[in-house]
């Protein structure tokens, strides 16, 4: 597959694999941490009143703890989750509050949205990613990606799986096109800031 371009060395290889066999682990205080570090991230001015909190429904998890979420993706989600936050973190942030577009009534959870993209990429890239930055980079491209289709589509919440479906056909046909020899080709790596 073209994706092979974008990935280098057994190493990193064995790396990304291992970082998508983490189960997220609520007990693990590197887990914690990287909860902590998520929210510090996403709301920079406001301080966290615990790892089980309502605070956290803000951001679009489920329930009050965030560690229920994780089930289908693992550890990596987070990681990716935190990656978008810190390195594009203006369209972490336009995403995250909704902002541009006409929005439906009824939106997608962002955090799960999140989670739901890494275990996307993962199904996309069947465990052959062989370079970390690659996957992370192209989890914010797909991420951009779903939030300018369901604008488009004017979607709702009962929408998301298909929403879904057509950002991974547009992820992939970008990834095919001749002239992508790496995530920053992408047409769509343009809608990153």
């Amino acid at each position: 597959m073209v994706l092979k371009l974008f990935f280098q060395n057994e190493e990193r290889l064995k790396r990304l694999k291992h970082r998508m066999k983490i189960y997220f682990d609520a007990s693990r205080p590197d887990h914690q941490e990287a909860l902590r570090a998520l929210w510090s991230a996403t709301y920079p001015d406001r301080e966290l009143h615990g790892l089980i909190s309502d605070q956290w429904k803000e951001m679009g998890w489920q329930g009050r703890d965030p560690s229920t979420d994780f089930r289908g993706a693992g550890f990596i989600s987070l990681e990716n989750l935190l990656f978008f936050a810190k390195t594009f973190s203006i369209s972490f942030q336009r995403l995250l509050k909704k902002q541009g577009g006409k929005r439906s009534a009824w939106e997608y959870p962002f955090a799960v949205a999140g989670v739901n993209i890494t275990f996307m990429i993962m199904q996309m890239l069947d465990l052959d990613a062989k370079n970390e930055w690659a996957f992370d980079l192209l989890y914010c491209v797909a991420f951009v990606v779903m939030d300018k289709q369901w604008l488009e589509k004017n979607a709702t919440y009962m929408e998301f799986n298909d929403v879904l479906k057509s950002t991974r056909a547009q992820v992939e046909r970008e990834l095919l096109m001749d002239d992508v020899l790496r995530i920053e080709d992408m047409p769509s790596y343009a809608l990153l800031s």
